[in-house]
């Protein structure tokens, strides 16, 4: 049952893979967030990047100090479904976590605009949960521990018409249920 659709899909993870470890092996700098995002809620002020502990392993409150973390909405192109490059290292990020903690659960709750039929932003909004989801798998996390949920055009951050707010609307959203 090997379709041409898998060999494309197998070659995206391949390509993924290549870009995280090419991300792990670079030095971290700082940098300025995209400018169509939006942060779910803002950094506190006096909050530190804790990052690992010594023994490789996260502690209970990184998923609100670590600022990788932090991040938990990765935004989409119009009509796409595919993982943008920047998002790579959050991606990466997240599947350390849940390496890290075998009983942690998320659900991937993917979105699109208002723009398409309900039934295509439905569709479009599963396939991008489905692409963090196998991009997750691919850098080491758990597929028994990710549930992707599509809401469509249902659950709009940003209700205006226009291109900036529309950006806003075509995401997944990173839930964790449990640490």
């Amino acid at each position: 049952m090997n379709h041409p659709r898998s060999a494309s899909a197998s070659k995206l993870v391949i390509a993924a893979v290549m870009c995280t470890l090419a991300v792990a092996c670079s030095k971290k700098v700082k940098e300025a967030p995209p400018t169509n995002t939006t942060p779910s809620t803002p950094p506190a002020a006096t909050t530190t990047d804790t990052g690992p502990t010594a023994a490789g392993a996260y502690g209970p409150n990184d998923l609100d100090t670590d600022a990788c973390l932090r991040q938990r909405i990765v935004y989409f192109d119009l009509d796409q479904d595919a993982l943008r490059p920047e998002f790579q290292a959050v991606v990466t990020c997240h599947a350390k976590y849940l390496r890290d903690r075998p009983s942690s659960r998320m659900n991937l709750e993917g979105n699109a605009d208002e723009r398409g039929s309900r039934e295509y932003n439905l569709g479009l909004a599963e396939r991008r949960g489905n692409a963090v989801s196998s991009a997750i798998q691919a850098s080491g996390g758990s597929g028994n521990q990710i549930n992707v949920v599509s809401y469509g055009e249902e659950r709009p951050v940003c209700t205006e018409s226009g291109e900036d707010c529309w950006a806003r609307n075509r995401r997944v959203e990173i839930i964790y249920n449990a640490r």
